[in-house]
């Protein structure tokens, strides 16, 4: 059976149900992200913006198969994954403002979002960092005797640092419930795979770790779906790590500073032909399984939850300086 054939039967399992679901999710990352584009032009947002256009896919069809007391580790390109956990729009838009009704209390910005409720730590902004972290997590859990797994999401400029391969001995060596999922998106901000890593097929540096492996089409929302639950039932059935490769793309550059002068426009625009979104759609419309009305009525929803959201953000309050203090591990005492 070829890919495409694969595809076709997967479209034919899923109910009219939990294909809106998945569109609704992947249409709300996209608008979410555009908005916070604009919001950042206006200066309504400040700092750093990364924005996850083009890779919704990953992080929607990932989350299908994950349980509440899963923990998730996430990069700083972290917004569509904050928001297909469950994270409220508003929350996520309000962090970025820098109000205290943010999910991070305003502190953490758009590389920092946390939500303690929802077990999503982070948003980390140092490449690389994510991964002991999600060590320690898994570690804590299986000493702990739970079944939960916890799922760190990275970039491929990830897999060339030196964290990366200390944690997947680790996890390997110990037998640790995590899932490493890696968002290979081509660029580690400029710099391009092949300029980057002598081996290009990154599934080769888990092998070496003895840790199970694949790779899997990240523009395919069904097939990242499937091959996160085959991930997932791998880990959570006791059989130690699992790295998982999704060959992605973002369609926006690296950051909101960036000239994009490693890339041509063709490039981008080639990508562009297979927007998950679209693809996604297209598929679901000639399975009769949705109309052009279905998807006019999701992005009226996904309009007015945005829109909400920066209502909400709008509306918050600053920290007050008073409390600038707390939270703070150590105050230096005055003499």
């Amino acid at each position: 059976m070829n890919k495409q054939e694969t595809t076709q039967k997967e479209t034919d399992k899923i109910s009219r149900e939990h294909a809106l679901h998945l569109l609704y999710q992947m249409l709300l990352i996209r608008r979410f992200e555009d908005k916070s584009a604009e919001l950042y032009s206006a200066m309504k947002i400040r700092g750093f913006l990364h924005l996850y256009n083009g890779e919704e896919a990953v992080a929607v069809g990932v989350m299908q198969s994950l349980k509440p007391e899963d923990a998730i580790v996430a990069t700083y390109r972290e917004h569509g994954q904050a928001l297909a956990r469950g994270i409220s729009a508003g929350a996520i838009m309000a962090e970025m403002y820098g109000k205290q009704e943010g999910c991070s209390r305003g502190r953490g910005g758009s590389m920092h979002l946390f939500d303690a409720k929802t077990r999503f730590y982070g948003g980390n902004a140092i490449v690389g960092c994510g991964l002991p972290v999600a060590v320690g997590l898994a570690l804590a859990d299986k000493m702990q005797g739970k079944k939960n797994v916890t799922c760190c999401l990275f970039g491929d400029g990830a897999v060339a640092e030196g964290e990366f391969h200390e944690s997947l001995n680790l996890a390997a060596l110990w037998k640790l419930p995590v899932l490493f999922f890696c968002e290979n998106n081509l660029y580690a901000m400029g710099t391009a795979l092949r300029y980057s890593h002598s081996v290009a097929d990154l599934s080769k540096k888990a092998e070496s770790y003895a840790v199970a492996s694949a790779s899997v089409d990240g523009m395919d929302i069904l097939a990242v779906e499937s091959a996160a639950k085959e991930a997932v039932e791998y880990v959570r059935g006791g059989k130690g790590p699992y790295f998982l490769e999704f060959r992605t793309y973002r369609f926006r550059a690296h950051s909101m500073f960036d000239p994009q002068l490693y890339r041509t426009k063709e490039e981008v625009e080639e990508w562009k032909k297979r927007d998950p979104i679209d693809t996604f759609a297209h598929r679901l419309i000639k399975q009769g399984l949705i109309n052009d009305e279905n998807i006019k009525e999701l992005e009226m929803k996904v309009e007015k939850e945005v829109n909400d959201a920066v209502a909400f953000a709008e509306a918050g309050t600053w920290e007050p300086v008073e409390d600038l203090t707390r939270f703070v591990y150590s105050e230096r005492k005055r003499t």
